[in-house]
């Protein structure tokens, strides 16, 4: 690493730059949360179907262009993928304000999949090459704060943008945001030394993806961590799609009541229960989340260079006691309930990512961090992003004859058992990550 990519400020702006574009990469992910009672009330769509444009669409290209391109950065520069790939997903973002029904649609947001498929796998490559081992859960830790950022910002500007002009225009105003940021990423953004700071016997030559593939094979903590992270994450990304509509549904009429306190100038004339619950979901995502990746990434920095299983052992507790805040938050009487128990939810459940993504990049060597980050991704999403929001909108639908529009909450509620499972997980993995690690 040269003298101009060492010092403390330029690595700050690393962390800073690769934030913002992360916080991108989630309002452009997740706004269709929020967007989906107007998208669905306008276009006719079911559950079922909103779910398949909110997860699967997304999740089909995402996922599986994920690997191939974070094979490519590991042997090419990781700042121009993650430049093509923030113009690619800004302009499909742009593209799903023009979509006129349920099949343009779903294209866009395979588009958006196409472009966020090079968005994170170098991100994690390039933070482990600007910081080093001891301090990599924490910086791994902010960077994850762009996923409560950006799930925060997308469904607050959903919804003011949609309450103030319409769901197409906030599709193309968070779209055209993000291609403004790309030349700025790419112009202050430098490649820095892969491996640098691993030490002599860091491999830094490039690998093939059977070296990978073998690698990993060998090494039952990546899988039990990745499939973990997996489990929770049909509930995590389920519950960002579908929240939003389930407040709406169940807390419609109390939600302005909630918010008397607010200024005038925040509330438009006419104002909807969709900004108001934009309003509530949002300061629990950001507050909720920032917290928990936070207090993630510190434990790990503080336990897990003295005892190695810590890095399974965190998140496993904090999904353990995700369980009772699940319960009261989803069966509550009232917002007054609601919010605090989602707030401690979220912090919770999202306690596992600096640890987890710290754990990856010390599984295999610098010369696969890319590429076994993306096959973490690829089962993470696949399974979480694909499934979790499917399974939740196929179920809310088939208990809709019976609880009409409390059918959602009956449907998020059966979900408390993937978090459950992944807690196991993580603990039938911590005493095997010693073992397993690399660097």
């Amino acid at each position: 690493m040269d003298g101009r990519t060492s010092t403390p400020f330029y690595r700050a702006y690393v962390l800073f730059i690769l934030v913002v574009v992360y916080t991108f990469n989630f309002i452009d992910r997740q706004i269709v949360g929020i967007l989906a009672v107007p998208i669905k009330s306008e276009l006719a769509l079911s559950d079922t179907q909103l779910s398949l444009m909110g997860g699967l669409a997304f999740a089909l290209f995402y996922t599986f262009l994920g690997i191939p391109i974070a094979m490519l950065a590991d042997r090419k520069s990781r700042t121009w993928i993650m430049t093509a790939a923030l113009a690619i997903w800004s302009a499909m973002t742009a593209a799903c304000g023009f979509a006129q029904n349920f099949t343009q649609l779903f294209l866009a947001r395979l588009g958006v999949g196409v472009g966020e498929a090079g968005g994170v796998a170098p991100a994690y490559s390039l933070i482990s090459d600007y910081f080093p081992a001891e301090k990599r859960a924490r910086a791994l830790s902010i960077y994850s704060f762009g996923i409560p950022i950006g799930s925060a910002l997308g469904i607050l500007l959903g919804g003011v943008l949609t309450s103030y002009l319409n769901w197409r225009a906030a599709f193309i105003i968070v779209g055209l945001a993000g291609l403004a940021i790309a030349p700025i990423f790419r112009l202050t953004m430098r490649e820095p030394k892969r491996g640098g700071l691993d030490g002599a016997s860091a491999v830094t030559t490039p690998a093939k993806v059977s070296d990978v593939v073998t690698t990993l094979i060998a090494k039952p903590s990546f899988w039990g961590l990745s499939f973990g992270a997996a489990s929770s994450s049909m509930m995590g990304y389920g519950l960002i799609f579908w929240l939003p509509s389930f407040f709406v549904r169940s807390f419609g009429d109390a939600l302005p009541g909630f918010f008397a306190w607010m200024p005038a100038f925040l509330v438009p004339e006419n104002p909807s229960s969709l900004l108001y619950a934009s309003y509530f979901y949002a300061t629990i995502l950001l507050l909720g989340g920032v917290a928990g990746i936070w207090l993630g990434g510190a434990m790990a920095d503080r336990y897990g260079p003295n005892k190695k299983a810590a890095y399974a052992l965190v998140p496993a507790a904090a999904f353990l006691a995700t369980i009772p805040f699940f319960v009261v938050g989803v069966l509550a009487p009232s917002l007054w309930v609601a919010f605090p128990a989602f707030l401690v939810l979220q912090a919770l459940s999202l306690v596992w990512l600096g640890p987890v993504i710290s754990a990856f990049q010390h599984l295999v060597q610098p010369n696969m961090r890319a590429t076994a980050s993306a096959i973490f991704l690829f089962i993470n999403n696949l399974v979480g992003i694909g499934l979790g929001n499917l399974v939740i909108g196929a179920i809310s639908d088939g208990l809709k004859a019976q609880y009409g529009d409390e059918s959602l909450r009956y449907a998020i509620l059966s979900g408390i058992v993937f978090y459950a499972v992944a807690a196991g997980l993580f603990i039938y993995t911590a005493p095997r990550l010693k073992r397993d690690w690399a660097t």
